[in-house]
């Protein structure tokens, strides 16, 4: 199903210090299925609380306790209604119809209406989120009475209903849109409601029950604690302390630590990580132009070494950039080159590059210095060189601007349309060379112009052909993991990586 979209962005993790925890429960405790206190540890700080600038992913349950979004994505990878009871397009896509509820009131007293919606809709079109973009493509955003949206499209966009689960889909009191304030007094529907008394901005955010909430089945605590844990060590620290209930681990380095003080790893894959071969068309290294060399960069890796010596076996070794969750995942694909240094050199040598070949690439201390040792010495194996250049705090920009024909990279695997915009399209921003490919052009089309059944049997002749051609040499999917106590569960989403504050629920 083409449904799902998770944010695509680099994240640098702020040096924010932690100057205090609050208890991991309150009250009656969070052991009695209601009431208490679920403490939360993020890895980011929002940089602000106004909907028009928001972000999701490690940002998202900021905003979650505190907005409604329009349509809900559920861990079991579906979307289902919130705001909006039901939605229909019209017969070419291009007009997306949803019927707002009529029993929803903000925390200010206001009242949930279409034009707040349309409202919303217009001010994170023209905001400073960066994910603004994903509305492009919209011509107009109508509220033709109280009840009823339309979002006019000016080509159908296969992503839309998915935006409308993350960011783009939050709605502030129509009343507070013109508050001074916005950025750090939210007023929404959600399940809670921000207490700037007890909140230290950058550091940690408390909120409590929405007495008021239109949907009290989703609300399982009374009060909500987001503590910003700005390295592995502040986690690992509060998680023995027992001054959280659940914390995102920013890396799998300390899983065993985790477990050993009592706590459940609940995992999901959002990245891979291995090589991005840019230069399809050969423009800058004329090699890459030769689907021999990209195939034998694939055959070079030995991906289960890899897998264990950088993540410590946490993840699944891949060879394709489709996540599971996607239409065009194919199990086949996850290891469709083998690990096998004598056919890359064959391929090589086929190609006109038996004497050698060396690669020019970008390097990041972020990224790891161990990650670019084994991959250095993996590519020596097969006669290939390489040469590295550290472009500090310019690696990503660099990456883009183009000044590099491949690199290695850690990517969140996208599903479907949404990853075809953002890296394989001649407009997608990591094909920053803009190949083109007759043949994925045409794939293109098929999917943004066909209705579900032609999108899902597309997208995967789409995946099929982009590993046959090697346009990328994953290396393997990342694990992620989010650690909760010995009293909270929570069933963690398929493409973000953090869960939904509803689905966080104490044990009985």
């Amino acid at each position: 199903m083409f449904r799902w979209k998770a944010t695509a962005a680099a994240i640098a993790i702020a040096a924010l210090a932690l100057t205090g925890c609050a208890g991991a429960t309150d009250g009656d405790g969070s052991s009695d299925g209601s009431g208490g206190t679920l403490t939360l540890g993020a890895i980011l700080a929002p940089t602000t609380l106004d909907p028009s600038g928001a972000e999701w992913g490690n940002r998202a349950p900021y905003y979650q306790a505190v907005f409604d979004t329009l349509l809900l994505a559920t861990p079991e990878g579906t979307i289902e209604p919130w705001l909006a009871t039901k939605w229909s397009y019209n017969d070419d896509n291009t007009v997306l119809t949803l019927t707002i509820r009529d029993d929803v009131t903000f925390s200010d007293d206001s009242k949930l209406t279409a034009q707040v919606v349309v409202d919303n809709l217009n001010r994170f079109k023209e905001g400073t989120s960066p994910d603004a973009s994903y509305f492009a493509g919209v011509t107009s955003f109508d509220a033709p009475d109280d009840t009823t949206v339309t979002i006019t499209l000016g080509a159908p966009d296969p992503a839309l209903l998915n935006y409308l689960t993350r960011d783009p889909g939050l709605v502030a009191s129509g009343e507070s849109l013109g508050n001074d304030d916005l950025a750090t007094n939210p007023v929404g529907s959600g399940p809670y409601v921000l207490d700037a008394a007890a909140t230290v901005t950058g550091t940690s955010y408390s909120y409590t029950k929405n007495p008021d909430y239109w949907n009290p089945e989703a609300q399982h605590y009374d009060k909500l604690v987001i503590n910003v844990l700005a390295d592995a060590t502040a986690s690992l620290n509060a998680i023995k302390a027992g001054e959280a209930n659940g914390v995102k681990l920013a890396s799998n380095d300390n899983l065993a630590e985790v477990e050993g003080a009592g706590w459940t790893v609940n995992a999901n894959e959002l990245d891979f990580q291995g090589l991005l071969l840019l230069d399809r068309a050969g423009t800058m290294n004329p090699a890459l132009a030769d689907v021999r060399v990209r195939q034998a960069l694939n055959y070079a890796f030995d991906r289960e070494g890899l897998l264990k010596a950088l993540q410590l076996g946490n993840g699944t070794v891949t060879t394709q950039v489709f996540p599971k969750s996607s239409a065009a995942y194919d199990p086949a694909l996850d290891d469709y080159y083998t690990y096998d240094p004598k056919k890359a050199k064959e391929l090589l040598a086929e190609a006109g590059y038996a004497t050698g070949l060396t690669l020019s690439m970008p390097s990041s201390t972020l990224l790891g210095a161990t990650t670019y040792t084994l991959i250095e010495q993996q590519l020596n194996d097969i006669g290939v060189q390489v040469e590295y250049t550290d472009p500090g705090n310019n690696f990503i920009a660099d990456l883009l601007a183009p000044k590099f024909a491949q690199s290695f990279m850690a990517l969140e695997q996208n599903p479907d349309w949404q990853l075809i915009q953002f890296m394989i399209a001649p407009t997608a921003i990591f094909n920053p060379f803009h190949y083109d490919d007759p043949k994925v052009d045409e794939y293109i089309k098929q999917i943004q112009f066909g209705d579900e059944a032609t999108q899902a049997s597309v997208a995967k002749e789409l995946n099929t052909y982009i590993v046959e051609q090697a346009w990328f040499a994953p290396f393997y999917r990342v694990q992620g993991s989010f650690a909760t106590d010995a009293n909270t569960t929570v069933k963690v989403l398929p493409t973000n990586a953090y869960p939904a504050i509803y689905d966080f629920t104490p044990k009985s």
